[in-house]
């Protein structure tokens, strides 16, 4: 079973919400999901630690996962990509992971931007679609092609 590190912003609910949906079909596709809002370290319940200790072991535990993985998920929702997701996937994709995007917001679309060459290069293919469709599209994608 491949293993996929999932890099998403998860800093509200509605973010938590739209990333377990989207695990959940990877999961339900098949694959073994590293969602780090679940499956992670939570700053919060590190008890008696900086919180530059508890950054350091965040930072850690996460690119160990990134290493055990097969391939990268990343949401590129936002007016800019998650910086932290960002740098997930330029680690994935320097050690060789295959790395895939998500992206249904429109805003820098609307203004004819696509994304940063840097972050475009890295993909093995972003998957866009529209506000609502973002679980369809997965599961459409997931159909035709292997992570």
């Amino acid at each position: 079973m491949k293993r996929i590190y999932f890099a998403a912003p998860l800093f509200c609910e509605a973010e938590k919400n739209f990333n377990s949906e989207l695990a959940a079909v990877l999961e339900e596709a098949g694959y073994s999901v590293f969602l780090p809002q679940r499956d992670g370290l939570e700053a919060a319940a590190m008890q008696g630690l900086t919180e530059e200790e508890k950054a350091l072991k965040i930072f850690a535990a996460d690119i160990s996962e990134i290493d055990g993985a097969d391939a990268l998920f990343m949401v590129l929702d936002g007016r800019v990509p998650d910086e932290g997701a960002c740098v997930e996937l330029g680690y994935a994709y320097a050690r060789g992971k295959k790395c895939y995007g998500l992206r249904t917001d429109v805003r820098a679309a609307e203004r004819g931007l696509a994304l940063n060459p840097m972050l475009t290069g890295c993909f093995a293919h972003i998957i866009n679609c529209a506000h609502g469709l973002a679980a369809q599209s997965l599961k459409e994608f997931l159909h035709t092609a292997k992570l």
